[in-house]
């Protein structure tokens, strides 16, 4: 006889009720010159061994023909190295270029943006609509677009064109001492959501990358820009021989104009911001070996004879100059508002590059006292 049946007890949980896959985040670096092939370096070290992101990296090319012949994207690939802009340093096996723009962040929920700054506007136009909706962004660009109505930021650049949430990176960083794994320091500046800094925290820092994060993304992102006006004026300095006094001097009195012209334009800045490593230490290192720094010292051994065009393009093999274009920006700014005489070293910077004042003018400006006091 067999036995009776068991009644069978109804489950709790559906039986065609599948739990949702976790969802890993993919990332997609916007540029890849010096800078963004050292960026790519560093997040794809952590993509591989964190288990919240896909391990591959896509880094987006703006497409060159190289004196081979050859595409630099495939050489790229084919390489695992950006023979043009890092040559010698292997970007990790899981670092994807890609030349088409769309294609590289169409499936990518966090974008790196690291291009220089004047590109930004043009590239924001052609992403309209062509990322996800739930992407976060951070920026590594230093500098800003000088609009009608005022300076826009570029974190608020791309979060006004593409909707979307941008914190900032920016910090004591000469890409080529990161990119052979020398110890350096970073801040991320964000504006309300602390779980997305440390997200992005997470992604960048390394051993010999150490990355904090300050709830102050305009003081971070200022600081990044406004340091390499200060970096041209210290290169001058060089130029000419002035000496380290002169220099030191040169390097406080811009401190204290970036801490100025940031508090003038977003109340909300932080003085311990200055203090982080997008502030004091980012303007010491830039002051010392940066590119702004190196082409502004052959701009004044050359009597400003020769023009920053042509001194970029001689000594940087591609890549951009900054301070020049900002100050350009910066002066417009300082202008529109009244306030050259608040910023006799930004003003004069500007001055120096389009051939109104001489390079030995960069001292000069001692003597132009401010007729209102500074806050700082």
């Amino acid at each position: 006889m067999a036995p009776p049946a068991q009644e069978v007890q109804p489950s709790s949980t559906p039986i065609n009720d599948e739990q949702p896959p976790f969802s890993k985040s993919r990332v997609t670096v916007i540029g890849s010159g010096n800078w963004g092939s050292v960026a790519s370096k560093l997040i794809a070290s952590n993509t591989l061994t964190l288990p919240s992101f896909h391990d591959e990296v896509r880094m987006w090319v703006f497409e060159e023909t190289l004196p081979s012949g050859e595409k630099l994207t495939e050489v790229i690939n084919r390489t695992n190295e950006n023979v043009k802009y890092l040559p010698g340093i292997k970007l990790g096996r899981n670092v994807v270029a890609d030349p088409d723009l769309e294609n590289a962040v169409k499936d990518a929920n966090m974008l790196v943006f690291v291009t220089p700054h004047q590109f930004m506007e043009g590239i924001c136009r052609s992403l309209v609509g062509k990322v996800r909706e739930d992407v976060e962004a951070i920026s590594l660009i230093k500098g800003m677009e000088v609009k009608m109505e005022g300076p826009c930021m570029i974190s608020t650049l791309i979060s006004q064109q593409l909707g979307l949430n941008c914190c900032v990176l920016m910090g004591a960083n000469i890409a080529n001492e990161i990119a052979v794994e020398k110890f350096s320091e970073a801040t991320v500046g964000y504006k309300g959501n602390r779980e997305i800094a440390e997200k992005w925290v997470q992604l960048f820092n390394t051993p010999y990358f150490m990355v904090t994060a300050v709830q102050d993304v305009e003081g971070v992102e200022l600081c990044g820009t406004l340091k390499n006006v200060v970096a041209i004026a210290a290169g001058f300095v060089d130029g000419l021989e002035m000496g380290n006094n002169t220099k030191a001097a040169i390097m406080r009195i811009g401190l204290r104009e970036m801490k100025a012209f940031s508090k003038l334009l977003f109340s909300s800045v932080k003085d311990s911001t200055f203090f982080e490593s997008c502030g004091v230490a980012d303007l010491i290192t830039t002051c010392l070996g940066g590119r702004n720094r190196k082409v502004a010292e052959a701009f004044a051994k050359n009597g400003g004879k020769r023009s920053f065009d042509e001194l970029e393009a001689e000594m940087l093999r591609g890549q951009k100059l900054q301070g020049v274009s900002t100050a350009k920006e910066l002066y417009e700014v300082l202008s529109h508002r009244g306030w050259l005489e608040l910023f006799p070293l930004f003003a004069t910077v500007h001055e120096i590059c389009i051939g109104r004042l001489p390079p030995s003018a960069i001292v000069e400006h001692f003597g132009r006292k401010p007729k209102f006091t500074l806050p700082i």
